[in-house]
């Protein structure tokens, strides 16, 4: 297992951890949750041997080998295949020594091959293959040089290369950032089958939800351990809040008590040894500090003072961009949308399909190559991408940005604005460069939504926010009042602020009839494995007339799969939901029954209570499992079915 012993971290003059253990057991998925700045990628960081504590140590077995995502790509010339078969050291090594002992002893290079087998030589350029495959790269990019891609798509490639690497610990520092959710929905999917021990940083609560068995948590400097997933940590985290409250109180309480007692009889005779032992009482007392609650960010984005019924409108749109020979060429073709006011639209499709490119399109960022593009005389568009990140001046103050916007605007009123994104005191006459990647989005934001847009088009707004910004920033876009249009992987913040979705793909633009779970299960029932593109797993001597006809009924039979699935996948979902109820119960219980003071302070009409009730949720308990059991089985029948 893995143990943090009395770990106390500096960056510069800033103390991370504090005296701080922690404990993570073979085969948890961890998520390692905490605001920015508060040690993460510092703990990481120890975890690798790429720094000291200054005090206490992290001490991982031995024979463990740790994968972990590289920031920087060391060799772009080398193919994006052969960079990810780079990831597992042993076999390039292996390969290495094989190629030296070309013209040595025959038992030295059949030694060499067997372990060259057992490394997993002949299957590796595949294991490339589909790990590129699940992370969204086309079979014709495999072979590409990896600096011919964006930073994003480097950083997929990287992703893929620490999955290839074989490892008892992975460590994954924010694996979504540059994700699509077709992308995340694989990767949850391949953590699910890993041997090893995951632990994870991510400020994304579904994907936490969906990966992780085990939360620790950064506060205070200090690490607390959380059995269950991210939404359990909350719950559970929401009664540590409300119990250190009341012992905080009671010990308060306490403390003035003795001290009344000290000040009102220290000074009779009669009452003089009383007296001392209560102050020593005081002395012994181990003051108690009250666990708060992190103060949140209270964004406020500020609704438009005009809306016209219609915002804009698309007919028959061709956009695209110019190639090496200055030739416009389409990415999207045939587009005829209208956004209405009260329109909250999610954007859907997997990376490279064309998303941003219409955002730009509707934004005015980009122009049509052919069709119309017709806006509405009063639309007022706040456009955020990652881009203005990059604009801002890094020697300005947050305040000079906006005094730049608005250079008649009262300053405290500027003040009072830029505190609604959590930019108070001096730290608005500060300069930006050291500001996080958090920190400059939220500013960027300010500046986008100053003017009141009565269209606000955000492309991954909530790419380097924490989980507590990502919440500020989701209750801000719901009761935010004009029209709004998402490019998220967020799904927690597509959830709670759009009510209908468009889908990219195929070189268009459609409404899609459905949310993000039908979405979740046409990925999932689309590309089972997720492994190889159609184009591969197709032999090659069928024609392509064949080809379309299977694609075409193989829709089809994925069509009706869906339906037949749904009616069973709700009841399933209600049942988990009561087994979690049942289990989070039983839970609780179990906690009270292993408390010597239950069989003392208790009296025994309510223990026997408890104890009747726990009889009763066990028994539950069991026959929900078996329903859900019989629900799955019932799923697995539809799927064979539908193969043969």
């Amino acid at each position: 297992m893995i143990k943090g012993i009395g770990l106390s971290v500096r960056r510069g003059t800033q103390l991370l951890l504090e005296d701080a253990d922690f404990v993570v057991h073979p085969g948890e998925r961890v998520g390692l949750v905490g605001r920015n700045g508060s040690g993460k990628s510092t703990l990481f960081a120890l975890m690798r041997g790429e720094m000291d504590a200054d005090a206490g140590a992290v001490e991982i077995p031995a024979a463990w080998r740790i994968a972990s995502v590289a920031q920087t790509i060391v060799d772009g010339q080398r193919t994006a295949c052969e960079y990810v078969i780079d990831g597992h050291q042993e076999l390039r090594e292996l390969e290495r020594q094989r190629e030296a002992a070309q013209n040595g002893a025959g038992e030295t290079i059949a030694n060499l091959e067997l372990a060259l087998e057992q490394a997993g030589a002949w299957q590796a350029k595949s294991r490339a293959q589909a790990l590129l495959a699940g992370l969204g790269f086309a079979s014709q990019e495999w072979d590409k040089p990896v600096n011919t891609f964006s930073g994003g798509w480097q950083m997929r490639i990287a992703l893929a290369r620490a999955l290839m690497a074989p490892s008892e610990l992975l460590l994954l520092d924010e694996p979504t950032n540059h994700l699509d959710l077709d992308a995340m929905i694989w990767l949850e999917r391949w953590l699910a089958g890993y041997q090893g021990t995951a632990i994870i940083i991510s400020h994304d609560s579904e994907f936490l939800d969906a990966v992780c068995n085990t939360i620790v948590h950064i506060e205070q400097r200090k690490l607390t351990r959380y059995k269950g997933n991210y939404e359990s940590f909350l719950s559970q985290r929401a009664e540590r809040l409300r119990q250190t409250k009341i012992a905080w109180e009671r010990q308060t309480q306490e403390a003035a008590r003795l001290q009344r007692f000290v000040d009102r009889f220290k000074a009779k005779a009669s009452k003089a040894k009383q007296a001392q032992s209560r102050v020593k009482a005081l002395a012994r007392m181990q003051t108690m500090a009250p666990l708060h609650a992190e103060s949140a960010i209270d964004i406020r984005i500020p609704s438009p003072d005009d809306t016209p019924d219609r915002l804009l409108t698309l007919k028959d749109t061709s956009v695209g961009y110019s190639d090496s020979h200055g030739a416009l060429t389409p990415v999207l073709s045939g587009v005829t949308a209208r956004l209405e006011a009260g329109d909250r639209i999610g954007v859907l499709g997997v990376n490279g399909a064309g998303k941003s490119t219409l955002i730009k399109l509707i934004a005015g960022e980009l122009e049509a190559i052919s069709g119309e593009r017709l806006p509405s005389k009063a639309l007022t568009v706040g456009y955020f991408a990652q881009h203005q990140m990059e604009m801002l001046d890094r020697d300005a103050s947050a305040l000079l940005h906006l005094v730049r916007l608005a250079p008649t605007a009262n300053e405290q009123t500027l003040r009072n604005y830029l505190a609604q994104f959590g930019f108070t005191g001096d730290r608005v006459n500060e300069s930006i460069a050291p500001f996080s990647g958090g920190e400059k989005a939220r500013l960027a934001l300010a500046l986008i939504v100053w003017n009141k847009p009565n269209l606000l088009i955000l492309d991954e707004p909530s790419n380097h926010l924490d989980v507590e910004t990502r919440e500020a920033l989701t209750t801000a876009l719901a009761e935010y009042e004009g029209s709004l249009l998402l490019v998220s992987h967020d799904r927690h913040l597509l959830r709670t602020t759009v009510d209908k979705f468009w889908l990219v793909a195929h070189g268009t633009v459609k409404p899609f009839d459905g949310d993000l779970d039908d979405y979740r299960q046409q990925i999932t029932s689309f590309k089972p494995n997720r492994t190889l593109p159609q184009d591969v797993l197709t032999e090659d001597n069928q024609n392509a007339p064949d080809r379309k006809q299977q694609r075409r009924e193989q829709a089809q039979a994925r069509q009706a799969l869906a339906q037949a699935r749904k009616p069973i996948e709700k009841a399933l979902t209600a049942l988990e939901s009561k087994l979690q109820t049942v289990s989070n119960r039983l839970a609780q219980i179990d906690t009270e029954l292993s408390c010597e003071s239950f069989y003392q302070d208790t009296d025994s009409q309510t223990r026997q209570r408890v104890m009747t009730e726990h009889g009763k949720l066990t028994q539950d308990k069991e026959t929900l499992e078996i329903q859900c059991l019989e629900l799955m089985e019932q799923l697995e029948a539809l799927e064979k079915t539908h193969l043969q």
